[in-house]
């Protein structure tokens, strides 16, 4: 396949360029204009209303006698896949194939006049094209006209209203240059593509519409099928000033990491098309090249450096390492995070997700409410990915039921990524999803479904590895159920810092993603940057404590609205030193507990690094406890 930067190889010319250039031989180019015309005077007449879109236009009147091509002629264009039609249309199609540079052929007598004059197309104007089809054209469209109406979309296909036939006698054969982005527009939007516009969309050779008309009038003369009449129309204004093009040999080098002989250079360059001349001495050349004008690709001198790369070839020039002159930079910090993330969570029994980047606004929106923050595309590929991710939760949720719909029952899933938002810009953001058991199954035990609580704890556990203490706030968000959605907050410095939500996904955003069944699904989003990264690197020994440590057990009834975190962070502060452990054992509210009220129990762990502790100092700081929680909250000891 020939890449989109060598239209010059979309033709056996090109092709044996470059083949001659390998094997060191001349090339041959195909004869060109005909000896002889019918004497008859021009009357074609070439107008451009823009010559930006059409700088160039050559055209000529010939009569013909349309009749099928002879079988070299057929065989040639069946060995390049294009069904032969008739002689005169087969002649364009193979100079197209010979030389690169797509032609067109009118017949004279369906034209209004014989003028073609090149314009944009009128607003709301149609042409019916040869395969057949209306096709409606804009203002920004290139067409041929005959003075009077569209007779061709300009370098993509012909109209119907011109097309030759079996009775035609009289062509007027069209070779031009177009705007390759004028073609691509048009062809994209007119969902048209033909061998034309594939080769004016990737740049002809502004040269190329002389030769191409000389070539296919002398095939016409030669093969008695027709003659010219009159002289040849050649439109070109404006002609380009060559590009010229500095080469040195040091740069070669340089470039390459290895010595090229100079006298490889200036042959290879001149069997390519370009023009060479050198300006300075022998022992340090430097040449001013001048480059073809089918040569669309090249610009400058690195350009000219990867043809002689091209054929000294690839596969000789040795293999190097730059030297370092300083130490490589260490890796980035975020990078030790993300891992130690994906660790602790393929642990938990996670498996990491990749998902698109682009998602749909509706998608969006339903999980961002800030309709103004969300980022949207200027050109987006579909509407199902029109707007950069706020969150990425969606995608993570179609990973999710796309799991599902493969029989998968129990799953838990995690992504790293990006979100982007218009107000916070792009920050790293950790999602989780899980849904089923929360065990595996297994015939000795029970199943338990995943819960809210399942999820806390992997919060609980990465934040614990990060050395993060946090709280658990209860919010409301619109995607989650309302009572079972809760916000996580970090507590650094006597400040806090939201760290992210968590909690059971809204079966109705669920169902709107497409999710069926009954089992819950439960989500949480963490900003990874509010972990931080200080604490990577921080190795702690501590050692095996030498004294015991005495466990006492504290029940007290409290209001039922007061969060279990907020009882925790009093007790932490009101036991002192000796205090090592708190953990809750219990919550109950029914007979015997006064209405309105819980009963909260609680695991206290007491140590002393250089003593043993006595039962009057656990029972002091116990008793500071109490008097803080009834101080604070009103508390019973039950």
């Amino acid at each position: 396949e020939i890449t989109t930067n060598r239209p010059d190889c979309l033709s056996v010319l090109g092709i044996a360029r470059e083949v001659g250039t390998i094997y060191n031989t001349g090339l041959q180019l195909p004869a060109g204009l005909p000896a002889s015309s019918t004497g008859a005077p021009t009357t074609l007449t070439v107008k451009s209303d823009d010559p930006h879109l059409c700088p160039r236009y050559v055209g000529a009147i010939a009569e013909v006698s349309v009749r099928q091509s002879p079988q070299w002629l057929i065989r040639r264009l069946e060995a390049a896949d294009i069904r032969p039609i008739n002689n005169v249309v087969d002649i364009t199609n193979y100079v197209m194939i010979e030389l690169g540079h797509p032609m067109h052929a009118f017949d004279l007598d369906k034209l209004a006049s014989p003028t073609i004059r090149i314009r944009r197309a009128h607003k709301g104007e149609t042409i019916r094209t040869l395969d057949g089809l209306p096709r409606s054209l804009q203002p920004e469209m290139l067409v041929i006209t005959d003075n009077e109406r569209a007779c061709a979309v300009a370098g993509v296909m012909g109209g119907a209203n011109s097309e030759v036939t079996d009775n035609t006698q009289t062509v007027v054969f069209e070779a031009a240059y177009f705007n390759p982005i004028s073609i691509r527009r048009t062809s994209k939007i007119l969902a048209l593509a033909t061998d034309a516009s594939y080769r004016f969309e990737r740049g002809s050779d502004i040269n190329a519409p002389a030769a191409a008309m000389a070539r296919a009038l002398k095939i016409l003369e030669a093969a008695e099928m027709g003659q010219l009449r009159g002289t040849i129309v050649d439109y070109f204004p404006n002609p380009p000033i060559p590009i010229m093009v500095q080469l040195r040999h040091a740069r070669i080098e340089h470039l390459l990491g290895q010595q090229i002989d100079k006298n490889f250079v200036e042959p290879t360059l001149k069997r390519l098309g370009f023009g060479t001349q050198l300006e300075s001495a022998p022992s340090k050349p430097v040449w001013q090249v001048q480059v073809p004008t089918f040569r669309v690709d090249v610009k400058r001198e690195e350009d000219l450096i990867e043809e002689i790369a091209r054929h000294h070839g690839y596969d000789r020039l040795p293999t190097t390492f730059p030297t370092l002159k300083r130490p490589a930079q260490g890796p980035r910090p975020w990078r030790a995070r993300d891992g130690l993330v994906r660790r602790l969570l393929t642990g938990c029994g996670f498996s990491e997700a990749i998902t698109y980047a682009f998602i749909e606004q509706t998608a969006a929106q339903a999980v961002h409410p800030d309709h103004e923050d969300i980022v949207k595309l200027r050109n987006p590929l579909s509407e199902k990915a029109s707007v950069l991710r706020p969150s990425l939760l969606p995608g993570l949720v179609d990973s999710l039921i796309h799991n599902l719909r493969r029989q998968r029952q129990d799953i838990r899933l995690f992504e790293i990524g990006s979100r982007f938002r218009q107000n916070e810009g792009e920050s790293t953001s950790l999602a989780m999803v899980m849904t089923g058991n929360s065990n595996s199954k297994h015939w000795s035990g029970p199943d338990r479904k995943s819960d809210l609580f399942d999820m806390l704890g992997i919060v609980t556990r990465l934040c614990s590895e990060f050395r993060q203490q946090f709280r658990v706030e209860p919010t409301t968000i619109g995607h989650m159920v309302p009572g079972r959605t809760a916000r996580i907050t970090l507590e650094i410095d006597d400040k806090r810092a939201q760290l992210g939500e968590v909690g059971q996904l809204n079966p109705e955003f669920a169902v709107a993603r497409g999710l069926t069944g009954t089992n819950a699904v439960y989500v949480a989003e963490l900003d990874l940057h509010s972990l931080g990264t200080e604490t990577l690197d921080v190795l702690r020994a501590t050692p095996v404590p030498r004294h015991p440590s005495v466990t006492r057990d504290l029940s007290i009834e409290v209001d039922n609205t007061l969060p279990a975190a907020e009882v925790r962070g009093t007790i932490l502060t009101a036991a002192g030193s000796t205090l090592v452990g708190v953990a809750e054992m219990d919550r109950y509210e029914g007979q015997g507990i006064t209405p309105g009220a819980i009963s909260l129990s609680y695991r206290l762990t007491f140590r002393a690094a250089d003593r043993t502790l006595t039962d009057t100092e656990v029972q002091a700081s116990i008793d500071a406890v109490l008097g803080s929680l009834i101080e604070a909250y009103g508390a019973k000891q039950r």
